[in-house]
């Protein structure tokens, strides 16, 4: 994924035009410069951001924070005028960071969770997913029925976690701080399935076809179990007390759908089904964080 973030100068003509477009940079900037100084963040001038390193989503490379996710956070800092200042650490950490306003922002496949609405301000979403159940090969994993008296392991302050500990029979949750513990133990055969965020699990498996895992959707039961039957909206998280951020940043990622800049950053790194930009049908924002005749961005335009 490119980071999308060049500025789009227009032709400009011969005869006098050129000192037009001295005029508009001039304006361009100072309104980039308004923005940036208008915008409250933890360090003026800067867009502190966690993120946990998990690839494809998030990773720190040459010193610049790129990935799927991270991709699209640098356009949208940028957009605003901003400074990119990532911070990694591990995701419970992100959370708390974020809660407690030592950042301004998190992300890396954060799934929109209603009661993550009480504790930060939650952005459009950047794409969809629902949930899928990682193990190896040779096993047929694709029910919660079948999580009965299974180990299945995931991490600390996933959106599911409180649900997946409710699961019918459940065999053990097992909670780990890093999706690198949880992928050690399913190759190890130490739990039998996995739930991770889909595109690492996705991309790890077409990274080492010889660990020979796949993964699997979850027959949706939305009755029992709302928050693992539905598509997730993917978003960032917000510093609760940085409202005029929240905003800037809704209206960077509405032109990321409007530019299809998320299906060339998924793409980019093997992500570029259909599937990843089609919201849910049922979406659970609907009369919590968003008016009842909120439609989710899609990305048909772009395919």
């Amino acid at each position: 994924m490119t980071t999308e973030h060049t500025e789009r100068a227009g032709a400009f003509a011969k005869f006098g035009l050129l000192a037009g477009l001295f005029v508009v940079s001039g304006c361009l900037a100072s309104s980039l410069q308004a923005t940036a100084a208008e915008i409250k963040t933890v360090v003026p001038g800067k867009l502190t951001i966690g993120m946990n390193g998990d690839m494809p989503m998030t990773q720190i490379k040459d010193g610049q924070l790129s990935g799927t996710d991270g991709e699209l956070m640098v356009y949208v800092a940028k957009k605003l005028g901003l400074e990119p200042s990532p911070q990694q650490m591990d995701w419970a950490a992100e959370i708390e960071s974020t809660k407690q306003g030592k950042l301004d922002i998190m992300h890396g496949a954060m799934g929109w969770l209603e009661a993550r609405t009480k504790i930060m301000i939650l952005s459009e979403p950047i794409y969809y997913f629902g949930t899928l159940l990682a193990q190896k090969e040779d096993t047929n994993y694709h029910t919660f029925a079948d999580m009965k008296g299974k180990k299945v392991g995931t991490v600390t302050g996933f959106t599911l976690v409180p649900e997946l500990k409710s699961v019918d029979g459940i065999g053990e949750v097992k909670l780990y701080d890093t999706s690198d513990g949880v992928m050690q133990d399913l190759l190890a055969g130490r739990i039998d399935m996995a739930i991770l965020d889909p595109p690492l699990m996705q991309y790890a498996i077409s990274q080492h076809p010889e660990w020979k895992l796949k993964q699997l959707p979850v027959d949706p039961e939305p009755d029992r179990y709302p928050v693992m039957s539905t598509k997730y909206n993917v978003i960032f998280g917000i510093n609760k007390n940085e409202p005029e951020l929240a905003e800037a940043v809704n209206g960077a990622i509405r032109d990321v759908w409007k530019e299809c800049l998320n299906v060339k950053a998924m793409a980019k790194y093997g992500l570029g089904d259909k599937a990843w930009f089609v919201p849910p049908a049922n979406n659970p924002r609907l009369l919590v964080d968003r008016p009842a005749d909120y439609k989710a961005p899609t990305a048909d335009h772009c395919f």
